[in-house]
């Protein structure tokens, strides 16, 4: 008990520098957890949208900066669907839009209307939109919800005088905020005939689905199958880009964080040259020297994090407002940013208290004692 408290006697001692400290690590850790919930949330969202429907993988254009960006020809699905081991192959085109500033990512995705079966689309109230529409539409019925609308409503999509005639759901959050219309209508409205932007592809029972994947990717290389997360970065860079910058983010703060308690605990380490001597003359032993030191350090450096961790929720809920994000950042908490923020903060902990520790835990006693 004694041992504890006088830990915290010697960090409560100095506050000005255990503060100044405490911030700095509080600001990097800050910016770890809010770099790294930003970039998993904006990966969940576009991995999300590529698993609107039922299918057993995606397809879509290879190398593009943004998974919407995505230019599949017509041509190619037929191609897809002549495979013997594929079930069916549903194109879509998938167009964002504007609708206000609450809404400023509202998709609309253009599919045929035979096609919303296999994608998984169940109609809930009222009808499909005809093959030929151009201003019939369904709804999710998130979407019809929070934009309060009912079948037979009217609704104004790219400049389009829309009637809603059905709400539908996918069982997907991304699917069932959007709408649905016909792709032809949809590809004459945005210049973008014979154009779709993803096909979802359901594989026969029983059929090799890397096999499947293997021979698509064959016949047509400019094309990738997107499966599982990992795979994702063959189809979008940006969110690639933005995960390494995450990586280099945290690299960065674990260097500053770390540069910041060894100065922190050589100069306390300094100060107290005689107080470690006088520790040692009365039978303290170098691993107890050594455990004091980084105690204090950890007890700095977690007073911190837990700063920053609070700080980083506060810049999240800041970035949900921010125009440019508001509708396609939705935070997801997942536990890998903590536990990677609890990993730096230890890092810097060590790294930075070790060698002034292991100073004061090697200081000769008599040399101590006569320093000035």
């Amino acid at each position: 008990m004694f041992f504890a408290l006088l830990i915290l006697e010697n960090v409560y001692t100095r506050k000005v520098r255990t503060l100044l400290t405490g911030f700095t690590i509080a600001v990097t850790i800050m910016t770890v957890v809010a770099m790294g919930i930003l970039t998993h949330s904006l990966r969940e969202t576009a991995v999300s949208i590529l698993r609107t429907g039922t299918a057993d993988f995606t397809i879509a254009q290879e190398h593009v900066t943004d998974v919407l960006n995505s230019s599949i020809d017509q041509n190619d699905l037929q191609v897809i669907q002549q495979d013997p081991d594929v079930k069916s192959a549903v194109g879509i085109l998938v167009e964002p839009w504007r609708l206000d500033d609450d809404h400023p990512f509202f998709l609309r995705i253009g599919m045929a209307p035979e096609d919303t079966e296999p994608f998984g689309v169940t109609l809930v109230v009222g009808r499909l939109y005809a093959a030929d529409s151009s201003n019939e539409l369904i709804l999710g019925y998130r979407a019809a919800r929070d934009l309060d609308k009912r079948v037979g409503d009217r609704l104004v999509v790219g400049n389009v005088d829309y009637e809603v005639v059905g709400i539908y759901s996918t069982g997907q959050v991304f699917g069932d905020a959007a709408s649905m219309m016909s792709l032809v209508g949809l590809q004459a409205q945005v210049r973008k005939p014979g154009t779709i932007t993803l096909a979802f592809v359901q594989v026969a029972e029983g059929a090799d689905i890397e096999a499947v994947r293997a021979r698509i990717e064959a016949a047509l290389p400019q094309l990738a199958t997107i499966r599982t997360e990992s795979d994702f970065g063959r189809v979008d860079r940006n969110l690639e880009l933005l995960k390494a910058a995450n990586t280099g983010v945290s690299a960065l703060a674990l260097v500053i964080g770390a540069a910041n308690v060894l100065n922190m605990m050589s100069l306390s380490v300094f100060e107290r040259t005689r107080e470690f001597g006088v520790l040692r003359s009365v039978g303290w032993s170098r691993i107890r020297i050594l455990i004091y030191v980084l105690a204090e350090a950890f007890i700095v450096t977690l007073a911190g994090a837990a700063a920053g961790v609070a700080l980083g929720f506060g810049v999240v809920h800041f970035l949900q407002d921010v125009p440019t994000l508001r509708g396609v950042f939705t935070p997801t908490f997942s536990s890998d940013v903590f536990t990677r923020a609890l990993s730096i903060t230890f890092g810097m902990a060590i790294i930075g208290a070790l060698y002034p520790a292991l100073r004061a835990a090697l200081l000769r006693p008599l040399t101590a004692i006569r320093h000035e």
